[in-house]
């Protein structure tokens, strides 16, 4: 595409600002000013935040990057979601790619240019400056935007690659890297799915592998580089979630950020090792990390990224909760020391900005947090992205947002970006690049964009560069050596240049060296014999990677000299040794099996047994398993998995015969009994640890898989005996899956009102069956049904789309009764799509504040922090009249000492929004009524044969049976369920952080 000159007045607009830091819109809040978010930043000692720009300049910053002349250039979405957030204001004329300039050097900005605006980049979630080249991520396209002439107008718009999956949608195609070995690096969170070329074809990378997450053989999010003009495609790893931004130290080691599924606790930080499965999803299978699997982890936030199972690269760093975004890498020294040479990394779910200082650790690495920005009261502080400015200067895009994350929208209005120095003035240096001297300094600047000026320059000077890169080759600064190195060992003596960096006295020049050589396609086979026996474990974890592919017999003894050198405790070289003999299993392990004889099953050699996918390893997991504990076993049978061999089901076959107890279960639940014959003696064991396991989860999974129909009314009565359990709705699956729907309808019109709720308690996981839904449907419109019941099915259309959706309509049609109608707003409260909350409100009154406003759906207000100090005033003012907290309000409700052990965020807020939903024992509320015609109403608090005492509040009355003509319980809660409505929605959050905050002995 060409734009012409005639719409450049369309395209550009250049607005001169020279005060608007000053400036409000006139209906900002003062607590959300720039000034006062400013205000509340806290830095890093010997370091000064700055205020560079803000709102009207620019709003809602997605990405930023910094060209060779300081100017910041940012992806403004303020489109983001638009199509599924109908209610937000759209501009027509789509986002835009902006130019933030300080021409006057005091630090902000005061010049904006709109290099370019459309539709075609609503949402982009990458900027990346190449001299001339623009470099733009907008799912379903990557662009690239030409300026030959210079003026800040493109004057070519190409498609790089289009087809990517994940159009509006933050776990699509992110921003791209300019590495120091000359090749762009880029990050595809797991909606994008696949990558075409601009002509429609899929990209088929090096390897010969097509860019498909479809598991043959990449899965969800994959880091991909590739050669600055698109060529040379390559996928790094695979199996990511949302990574979000990749950055590369100039080893070549390439780092990254990852999050978790919302809620577990599982964001981490990735080193990327090539070729690595990074377990978000089932390698072989892909199914999720909640799909139960032998060994798997204790902790969710490590079973999120099956962790144990073999083939799966740890994590270098775990962060707990966030919504990790943008990374870059320091390598210039105006910020303190302890942060030259680490990574920097962007926080929003945590309103942090982040170094991940990495040590050495075997053949991987581990690290330490250290906090560069935090906002510390200001919770829409919200930095999305990170850049280096040519002065060595941190810049912090703020996203400022109430909320993170989910694909919503809170404001649309504001945003940030700030400038962290030691001084405020900020003043880059024209840059020359013309001579090899210059270029050389250039190359060790921390700036990217100036970076891939320099290199694109002394690549092309050839040896005319060689004089002042082997300047810089012989320094004491490793990284700078490393930096010189890609370059060097392009020229015509350029392997003299890997011969001495593999013969180095630092272990990351050796990487370095290897890697350049490898890039370069280089025989490696010599520098591998070199390397075999390094004394660094990362050295040696290299050297297995760079043997990956080679199938001769020679390549198998160096592995097995380096599979001899594992300790048995360093994970990171077992995976790389994997990695290693992908392909070539058989023959490697064969020729290691050779030279460990009869010690293979002694650690840490049966490490190597469960690691490496060899057909050999079948029989020799089975004996290991048969001479194991029980704990021991899991693991290898978990090992069995990831073997597709026909021939492992006899080996599971006898040792289903031949062992008892868990081996034998266990064997009989990794079987595939599509592939064996059922033989008496198979059966009869089948048939014996069914009994031992009746009732347990394993029951189920047994019957799931050998198919066993007969047993559906087994099933039926676990599901109705055992609601809560995991093996009782996984039994009412099966029965779903079976099409067994006459065994529910049987249950729903019995007269057991237990049965029913039972039933109803273990149908609401399946309630994207729309057989199931219907039947949900039934039971809400059966008006001769109990209340209760009718309540307890309301409540199960919540959590699937579908049944959400078949809600909605039931509300439009005003058919959810006046008695149901509390239960449906419970679930539209727990929707997260603004959308349907939205509709939802104009049939059902949803939960307000005192002004009147609608509260935001529980999702976000459990994002929100609140003052705990001030939620305790708001509690002795509104809730101590019937709860007692450390001796102190009315013993009348339940005590609330300790409540913050016992609910979470989300089920604190249910109960004070709907405390119907869920009455504790002994607090339901009664009506008698009496012979003299008056009523006694209130908590049965004591009950003997001749009297009840009946309490309300600070009042008691104490009734004579005989007086009672009719005894009934009061569906509603005696907590009033309008308590919200005397409260602002902060206050509400602040309630909830002092209740929170009650736990144990930690009482405010």
């Amino acid at each position: 595409m060409t734009i012409s000159k005639s719409s450049t007045g369309k395209i550009l607009t250049l607005i001169l600002i020279t005060s608007f830091l000053s400036c409000t819109t006139k209906t900002e809040p003062a607590e959300h000013s720039p000034e006062k978010s400013l205000a509340d930043l806290k830095v890093y000692d010997g370091l000064e935040v700055t205020l560079f720009a803000s709102e009207p300049m620019m709003t809602n910053p997605t990405n930023i990057d910094i060209d060779a002349r300081g100017r910041v250039w940012v992806c403004e979405a303020y489109n983001y979601r638009s199509s599924l957030n109908p209610g937000n204001p759209v501009k027509k004329e789509g986002d835009r790619l902006l130019i933030l300039e300080d021409t006057d050097g005091d630090g902000k900005a005061d010049e904006q240019k709109v290099f370019y605006q459309g539709t075609d980049i609503n949402a982009a979630l990458g900027v990346c400056v190449l001299g001339n080249k623009v470099i733009v991520s907008c799912s379903p396209n990557v662009y690239i935007f030409t300026d030959e002439n210079g003026d800040d107008v493109p004057d070519k718009k190409e498609i790089l690659f289009k087809g990517i999956k994940g159009e509006q949608h933050d776990h699509g195609m992110h921003s791209f890297y300019f590495g120091h070995d000359g090749r762009l690096y880029f990050s595809m969170g797991n909606a994008g799915q696949c990558m075409l070329s601009a002509d429609g074809d899929t990209i088929i990378d090096v390897h010969g592998r097509k860019v498909v997450t479809n598991g043959k053989p990449f899965r969800e999010g994959m880091v991909i580089r590739m050669n600055p003009d698109g060529t040379n495609v390559e996928v790094v790893a695979h199996n990511f979630r949302n990574n979000y931004e990749s950055t590369l130290d100039p080893f070549g080691t390439i780092w990254q950020s990852d999050n978790d599924d919302d809620g577990n606790k599982g964001t981490r930080i990735n080193y990327v090792m090539e070729f690595g499965n990074y377990g978000f999803r089932d390698e072989m299978t892909g199914a999720g990390w909640r799909t139960r699997r032998t060994n798997w982890e204790k902790e969710i936030p490590l079973r999120h990224w099956h962790l144990n199972d073999p083939g799966v690269v740890p994590n270098l760093l775990q962060t707990g909760s966030g919504s990790p975004s943008g990374m870059t890498m320091n390598e210039g020294t105006l910020l303190p020391d302890i942060f030259y040479g680490q990574i920097i990394h962007a926080e929003p779910g945590h309103n942090v900005v982040r170094s991940y200082v990495v040590e050495n650790d075997g053949a991987g690495y581990k690290a330490s947090i250290v906090n560069i920005l935090e906002g510390q009261n200001d919770q829409w502080f919200r930095p999305i992205d990170v850049s280096f400015a040519p002065d060595g200067s941190l810049f912090v895009a703020d996203w400022y947002d109430p909320g993170v994350g989910g694909h919503q929208v809170g404001d649309q209005e504001r945003g940030r970006i700030y400038r962290i120095a030691p001084q405020r003035k900020y003043k880059v240096k024209p840059l020359s690049i013309n001579a090899a001297e210059e270029a050389t300094q250039a190359l060790l600047n921390p700036n990217t964009a100036t970076r891939y000026l320099a290199w694109t320059t002394l690549a092309s000077l050839g040896k005319e560069a060689e004089k002042e890169l082997k300047n810089i080759w012989t320094s004491s600064n490793k990284r700078h050596r490393a930096q010189s190195l890609w370059l060097l060992a392009r020229l015509e003596n350029g392997d003299s240049y890997i011969d001495q960096a593999i013969q180095d006295n630092d272990a990351d020049i050796r990487i370095t060296g290897l890697r350049v050589a490898r890039e370069l396609g280089k025989n490696v086979l010599p520098l591998i014999k070199s390397l075999i026996n390094d004394p660094s474990p990362q050295v040696r974890r290299e050297v297995a990677i760079a043997l990956r592919g080679n199938s001769s017999k020679g390549a198998a003894e160096l592995w097995t000299t380096l599979a001899l050198q594992y300790d048995g405790n360093d994970r990171w070289y077992l995976e790389a040794l994997g990695i290693s003999a992908w392909g070539n299993d058989d023959l490697y392990f064969d020729t290691w099996k050779k030279k460990v004889g009869q010690e293979w099953n002694k650690s840490p050699n049966t490490d190597i047994v469960w690691r490496i996918r060899s057909r050999a390893t079948l029989p020799l997991m089975a004996e290991l398993i048969s001479s194991s504990d029980d704990k021991s076993m899991l693991r290898y049978y978990r090992s069995f998995d990831f073997h597709p061999e026909r021939e492992k089901q006899q080996i599971l076959v006898q040792l289903a015969i031949n062992t008892k107890g868990e081996k034998s279960m266990y064997a009989l639940r990794h079987m595939d009994p599509s592939q064996i014959k059922m033989t008496a003696s198979l059966k009869g064991k089948l048939n014996e640890v069914l009994k031992d396991y009746e009732n347990k989860i394993e029951y189920v999974e047994l019957v799931n898989s050998f198919n066993l129909k007969d047993k559906a009314p087994n099933l039926l009565a676990l599901g109705l005996n055992f609601p809560d359990s995991t093996s009782g709705k996984e039994a009412i699956q099966t029965l779903m899956k079976w099409n067994r729907f006459d065994l529910f309808e049987k249950v729903l019109s019995s007269s057991s009102k237990e049965d029913q709720r039972a039933l109803i308690k273990t149908i609401q996981p399946i309630m994207y069956d729309q057989k199931i839904v219907t039947m949900m449907e039934t039971v809400v419109l059966d008006s001769t049904q109990d209340l209760g019941i009718r309540k307890a099915a309301v409540h199960t259309f919540g959590g699937h789309g579908e049944s959400e959706g078949r809600l909605l309509t039931l509300a439009k049609e005003n058919k959810i009764p006046e008695n149901l109608q509390d239960a449906a707003r419970d679930v539209f409260q727990h929707i997260w799509r603004k959308d349907m909350r939205e509709e939802a409100a104009k049939y059902i009154k949803l939960p307000s504040s005192k002004d009147g406003t609608t509260l935001p759906d529980v999702a976000v207000l459990e994002s929100k922090n609140g003052s705990a100090e001030h939620g305790k005033e708001i509690f002795k003012a509104q809730c101590n009249t019937c709860h007692r907290v450390n001796g102190e309000g009315t013993d009348f409700g339940p005590g609330l000492s300790e409540i913050g052990d016992k609910l979470s965020k989300q089920a604190m807020y249910r109960a004070i929004l709907y405390p119907d939903q869920g009455i504790s024992f002994g607090y339901e509320g009664y009506s008698l009524k009496l012979k003299d015609g008056s009523e006694a109403f209130g908590m049965i608090s004591s009950e003997t044969e001749s009297e009840v005492e009946v309490k309300y509040i600070n009042n008691k009355q104490i009734v004579n049976k005989a007086d009672i003509i009719s005894r009934e319980q009061i569906s509603n809660s005696l907590m009033p369920a309008n308590l919200q409505a005397g409260l602002s929605e902060q206050d509400l959050v602040d309630l909830v952080e002092y209740l929170i905050s009650l736990k144990g002995s930690n009482n405010l």
